[in-house]
């Protein structure tokens, strides 16, 4: 192939850049469809890869923030990737991955979400499955039977002011949420999105929860429901249920720790767990900074990632800081290569920096001799990028991805990682 070059999809190409996404995704658009699309795009978003100056490859870089552990992280958000046939297995969608990765870490964002066409393809480059969602089928016999609530409910529509500290309270309880801003709600929410949206007031009228759906054809296709507390639970699912003679079913999705079919009399509904979104560690440095660990964890394993590298176990000083070595196995992001020592006080917080390539791990003996990284002369870990990005974002337990081989080290190494994490469901309600 000749004369590869990635470059920002100017306005000029936008036509062009439209028509390889409907041809990929099989999208039939209408000439007001087309005209929206080109009316909304963005220079600053869109990535091409053109072979001697035709566009054939794109994807969509966006600028987005996510919570993880209650903490609001920069992430870049991949979307439509597509290559016109003649030029697929060329190594364009490659190139423009190594080069987003490159944009991403340039503007800080140390996370990268993407919707996978195939989970293989994208594990390849470091990507990895972060959450699951339920999806529900419910008859409308089965809904819960349930008392009138205390408060009442409200049609509030496009409120995006009274929605948004409901949602956002919400979100903060699981990792790998959005932040929205104000043209998320207005472009992929109420836009995207038919139907109503209709909020529950407690009988201290604060507003504590919103259900957004849909009722056509005798289904009610629940799109979001956000519920602060149990009491706002119930009084939603309440409200469904009184829909009872204009639908036979209800469907929607859930995190993957809903227990809604506990809830019910007959929990014989339909049920499936689908695999969703997957993450990525764009900069480790930058992320394992930013990542609140577990206060006052107690032992730290200093731990090996990729390569089979080998290193110390625990090394905590008398003031309470802790250290953690990790040396990290990435094959597309070259940054992350490498062994870095990551040194975490008390409240979580941690520190970290990068050891110069061929930096070998001393004992502790050695260390109180002069030596930095000090070493209690345990088995480290050992993984890779995308095994990092399920750990730190939730999605799998250390223990078990060292049964699965993804993860190597003594179990005392592995179960002194896991003290230092702190647990949270990991979810997402959001499409890109």
């Amino acid at each position: 192939m000749s004369s590869l070059d990635i470059r920002h999809i100017r306005k000029e190409h936008f036509l062009d850049s439209v028509a390889l996404s409907a041809f990929a995704f099989q999208m039939e658009l209408t000439p007001q469809q087309r005209e929206e699309r080109l009316a909304r795009m963005s220079e600053q978003e869109g990535w091409g890869a053109y072979v001697d100056g035709k566009l054939a490859a794109r994807l969509t870089l966006l600028d987005l923030h996510i919570w993880l552990h209650g903490k609001r992280f920069n992430m870049g958000g991949i979307a439509g990737v597509a290559t016109w046939p003649e030029y697929r297995r060329g190594g364009l969608v490659a190139g423009l991955l190594h080069h987003s990765l490159q944009v991403m870490k340039d503007q800080g964002q140390t996370l990268s979400f993407l919707h996978p066409f195939q989970f293989g393809f994208y594990r390849k480059f470091g990507w990895e499955t972060y959450c699951d969602y339920i999806k529900y089928e419910i008859p409308t016999a089965l809904l819960p039977k349930l008392p009138a609530p205390p408060g009442r409910m409200v049609r509030v529509n496009h409120d995006m002011e009274l929605l948004n500290p409901i949602y956002r309270s919400y979100a903060t309880r699981y990792n790998g949420t959005l932040d929205r801003n104000e043209q998320w709600w207005q472009r992929r929410i109420f836009e995207n999105r038919k139907g109503d949206i209709v909020a529950y007031y407690d009988d201290n009228g604060v507003a504590s929860g919103y259900v957004q759906y849909e009722v056509k054809d005798r289904v009610c296709k629940i799109h979001e429901l956000v519920a602060l507390h149990y009491e706002a639970e119930k009084a939603l699912w309440r409200f469904i249920a009184d829909h009872d003679s204009m639908i036979e079913k209800v469907t929607l999705q859930a995190p993957a720790d809903d227990r809604l079919p506990f809830l019910l009399d007959n929990p014989r509904i339909k049920q499936e767990l689908v695999p969703y979104f997957m993450a990525r560690i764009v900069d480790v440095a930058g992320f394992l900074e930013q990542f609140p660990f577990a206060a006052n964890a107690g032992r730290v394993v200093q731990a090996g990632a990729g390569g089979g590298a080998r290193a110390g176990a625990v090394n905590e000083t008398a003031a309470g800081t802790r250290e953690l070595v990790l040396k990290i196995k990435d094959a597309h992001a070259e940054w992350n290569n490498g062994s870095f020592v990551v040194k975490i006080d008390a409240t979580g917080a941690a520190s970290v920096e990068k050891l110069p390539e061929g930096s070998s791990i001393v004992s502790g003996a050695e260390a109180e001799g002069g030596g930095s990284i000090g070493s209690a002369g345990a088995t480290g870990l050992s993984c890779d990028i995308s095994t990092l990005a399920a750990i730190f974002m939730g999605y799998q337990q250390p223990s078990f991805l060292q049964r699965i081989n993804r993860l190597q080290g003594s179990d005392e190494a592995v179960q002194s990682l896991e003290a230092l994490l702190p647990q949270q469901q990991t979810y997402l309600a959001d499409y890109f």
